[in-house]
């Protein structure tokens, strides 16, 4: 039957979700604390090793081996060394140049070196570079202030364990895409909860109308993981245009095989996006794939989403094609490309401006951001409403160029009113 020690150790571990080598790590570091409080020296580099089955505790003064040295010479180089280093940081901060590297002068430490005459004093055989482990005597038992100190080391170092095993476990999952449940707010921020941590929604990854209730699952775009003073801090959001490709990857069996491609994805989170799609074999069909026997699939996304609409677009090497599409739902009737200015000049159908330009400038927005051109939609066929303004894109300014009207026409509806 394990000690009650061990069983101590092992609870632990399955609450903090730590290794046991690492709680044993810790119950030692502390021991090592406990004894420096009440009976250590200041030149002590005091280790335990502690055996949780006996409860036995063994304590060494553990030292590395090195060359003699003048401690009076060194001391007056280092001083020496340690004038110049300052006087160049100071010129560096008036002159306002980069800063020196740090001093890389090493000095003598006796808490943890032990110079090789004194050490073969003791140790006839030691050699340099030796790490050589004294054995020291424990007195009496420790007592009530050394036992305060361990606890406090427990605390803190399991802390420091947990907390640093939560940042291994996410560093390497930037990118990825989480399902976690909504926990609560804290001011403007969301904390979700993905596992063994609380994921930070901030306010601007947030879709703006969409609730998140206590509970609720819900899934998240990683952004990044740090490691701060209060523990791992992984920052994640619900409007980055690559959470609509995670997600097709998990819902489209063709884009995760990479039979399908996405090319590019422009995104109005919350509202809309348009996605390009590319069939890397001949014989699949890349939007049909997309949105799947009577929209199955793209109505699961457009759920993950929040509702958000989704417009899936052919991609095509050719720009002035490629353009067109974009412009899905509208037809176009020509594309004429200015390479100078990296503009597109789009002509539509009266019945079809509308719809090339969208609600608020939305269509032609998302289709200029997800073409990269700078794209201006012009109506043919009747006259233009004079009142009506251009639309501009945020990443391409987007132009409604109003047709001209002719002096003629102008001159004969003059006429009849008169």
């Amino acid at each position: 039957m394990a000690s009650p020690i061990t069983q101590a150790i092992k609870q632990i571990c399955e609450e903090k979700n730590l290794s046991y080598e690492a709680v044993l790590e810790t119950v030692q570091t502390a021991l090592a604390a406990a004894y420096r409080k009440d009976f250590g020296e200041k030149n002590q580099n005091v280790q335990v090793e502690f055996n949780p089955e006996t409860g036995e505790m063994k304590v060494f003064d553990v030292k590395t081996v090195v060359e003699d040295v003048d401690l009076e010479a060194e001391t007056v180089e280092w001083e020496k060394v340690k004038a110049e280093h300052d006087e160049l940081i100071k010129k560096a901060e008036e002159n306002g140049e980069p800063m020196p590297e740090p001093l890389a002068f090493k000095r003598f430490n006796p808490k943890t070196e032990w110079m090789i005459a004194e050490a073969k004093s003791e140790y006839p055989k030691a050699k340099l570079e030796e790490v050589i482990r004294r054995p020291l005597e424990i007195p009496t038992a420790f007592g009530r202030m050394a036992a305060q100190t361990a606890k406090q080391v427990i605390i803190q170092k399991l802390r420091e364990a947990e907390r640093d095993m939560v940042y291994q476990e996410f560093k390497g999952r930037e990118g990825e895409l989480l399902v976690g449940t909504v926990g609560r707010r804290e001011g403007r921020l969301v904390l979700v909860d993905v596992g063994k941590a609380t994921a930070v929604l901030p306010q601007e990854e947030q879709i703006e109308m969409e609730c998140y209730n206590p509970g609720s699952k819900i899934k998240v775009y990683v952004l990044g993981v740090n490691l701060t003073q209060r523990g791992s801090e992984i920052r994640v959001s619900r409007t980055h245009p690559e959470m609509v490709k995670k997600i097709f990857a998990t819902e489209i069996p063709e884009v995760a095989s990479g039979s399908v491609e996405i090319k590019g994805i422009a995104r109005d989170a919350g509202s809309r996006s348009k996605v390009a799609v590319l069939a890397k074999e001949e014989n699949i069909d890349p939007i049909g794939s997309c949105i799947g026997q009577r929209g199955s699939r793209i109505q699961t996304i457009i759920s993950e989403l929040g509702g958000e609409k989704i417009d899936i677009i052919a991609f095509d090497e050719n720009q002035e094609k490629y353009i067109a599409n974009a412009l899905s739902p509208a037809k176009v009737l020509s594309v004429n490309l200015h390479e100078e200015s990296k503009s597109a000049m789009v002509q539509v159908a009266p019945d079809q401006y509308s719809l090339a330009i969208g609600r608020g400038g939305q269509n032609v927005h998302l289709a200029s951001r997800l073409t990269g051109w700078q794209v201006m939609v012009e109506q043919v066929g009747v006259e233009a409403p004079i009142e009506e303004a251009a639309v501009v894109a945020d990443t391409a300014p987007v132009e409604v160029v109003e047709p001209e009207v002719k002096e003629e026409a102008k001159s004969e509806e003059t006429k009849n009113v008169e």
